[in-house]
């Protein structure tokens, strides 16, 4: 970063909002930005608002001077999807850190973007409530990368994805003025529903500086049962947990593979959990294995810190690499056709892949260590694109992502998006790139 620029933007912000020079970020910074973006340019700095106004000046500082930014928190999703193209700033809002609001009697919470969902949690558990937020990399996760990626995990069964938790946000539009839409509106823009739009929108239509969400209350008890055994048989618990009136906070079919790597039994597995009072726990459990029980599936239950770890290890498993080449990918079929979609992974990656599917949405995750991958992803995408689905490569190598298309959209998405895109960025100065190659 040359002095002028340095000098510019120093002029632009409070004095704890620090700007840092390419040069002199830790090799963890640079790797996440590096496999972020298409060419070899690096960018000039990184810098971290402290609070709106200073985002705002940036972002107007960089429109004026046309300097595209890419916009991000931690920075641990920073490299999901396509490629940014050459982005001369990164700006990054994990200094926006305070909770705004809390209504406790209300059940919602108003936070800014660079909050991390673990501290969030730890302060809604002590008012016994929660958000029902499971994403990829939950220790270090900031809210505002969390809505701009729409990552949310298998709580989806219960609750919905972000979308359907968000009430509110503010953000900075890409000429640097704020606008707010939803709960405690201020401004809006007419003929949008702002928080849809900016839900999976990856930085591109505006950076995410406020967000509010819908809270629940935290459950008194929960257990988890396990499903294994054959993949038909399997199929048909799914479908009658499905038509039944069980209310499940987590449901996620899993390959044998997956079953295997926890130590759950051997062939296909569904992983069913309920959170609620202890009887409503006990009686559905006891529903389950009464399925299970004529159908021949083996079944194990799990509670505590067990649980907990069951979980948690599910999550990491499939969704975080396990080596640099490592493939994350984001997946959607029909629900009534995940066993069969895991199937099918499980037999192309001959056992080197790992994928998860939810019981109601069908939508899930997978990960592939098998080299060379290539063909198994473009084997899957067309399984999934032939059942309506879609299959959307998170993290890989970049040069995987120049031999495929990371989205992989069909029909009018595009088009629909890029005259989003002209509407909200009309200077392509958030996240260029990161869709499709707009251009001004």
């Amino acid at each position: 970063m040359t002095g002028a620029i340095a000098t510019q933007l120093q002029s632009l912000v409070n004095s704890s909002t620090v700007i840092s020079p390419w040069d002199s970020l830790d090799s963890s910074w640079k790797n996440r930005v590096e496999n972020a973006i298409k060419g070899d340019d690096c960018p000039d700095s990184v810098i971290y608002p402290t609070d709106s106004e200073n985002l705002s000046n940036i972002v107007e500082y960089a429109r004026e001077n046309h300097r595209s930014i890419l916009p991000c928190g931690n920075g641990t999703k920073l490299n999901w999807g396509g490629l940014v193209s050459s982005p001369k700033l990164v700006v990054s809002t994990q200094k926006l850190n305070r909770i705004i609001d809390h209504a406790v009697e209300d059940l919602t919470v108003t936070v800014e973007a660079g909050v991390k969902l673990s501290d969030l949690q730890a302060i809604l558990r002590e008012f016994k409530q929660f958000l029902p937020i499971d994403p990829t990399y939950t220790d270090d996760a900031t809210i505002g990368g969390i809505v701009a990626t729409a990552d949310t995990g298998s709580w989806r069964q219960r609750y919905g994805g972000i979308r359907d938790l968000v009430l509110g946000l503010s953000f900075v539009r890409s000429d640097g003025k704020i606008a707010k839409g939803g709960g405690r509106v201020v401004k809006n823009v007419a003929g949008y529903d702002l928080m849809k739009l900016f839900t999976g929108s990856y930085g591109t239509l505006g950076i995410i500086s406020q967000v509010t969400f819908r809270l629940y209350p935290y459950p008194e008890a929960s257990g988890t049962i396990a499903l294994t055994g054959d993949k038909n048989d399997l199929a048909t618990a799914s479908q009658t947990l499905l038509k039944s009136g069980l209310q499940p906070t987590a449901a996620e079919m899993i390959c044998p593979s997956v079953v295997q790597k926890l130590d759950l039994g051997e062939g296909m597995g569904l992983l069913v959990r309920f959170q609620s009072i202890p009887e409503s726990v006990k009686e559905q459990i006891a529903q389950v294995s009464a399925i299970a029980k004529k159908l021949g599936l083996k079944t194990a239950f799990y509670q505590a810190e067990i649980e907990d770890n069951l979980w948690q290890q599910l999550q990491n498993l499939i969704r975080v690499p396990h080596t640099n080449r490592a493939i994350t990918c984001k997946i959607g079929v029909m629900p009534n056709r995940g066993i069969e979609f895991l199937d099918q992974l499980n037999q192309l990656s001959q056992n080197q892949g790992w994928g998860m599917v939810n019981l109601s949405s069908g939508i899930g995750n997978l990960q592939l260590t098998i080299e060379p991958s290539l063909g198994i992803v473009k084997n899957l995408r067309s399984l999934a694109q032939n059942e309506g689905g879609f299959l959307t490569i998170l993290e890989s190598s970049k040069q995987l992502k120049k031999e495929i298309e990371p989205w992989g959209y069909q029909g009018n998405a595009l088009s629909m998006m890029e005259k989003i895109k002209h509407q909200f960025d009309p200077q392509n100065v958030l996240s260029p790139g990161r869709f499709f190659n707009y251009k001004i």
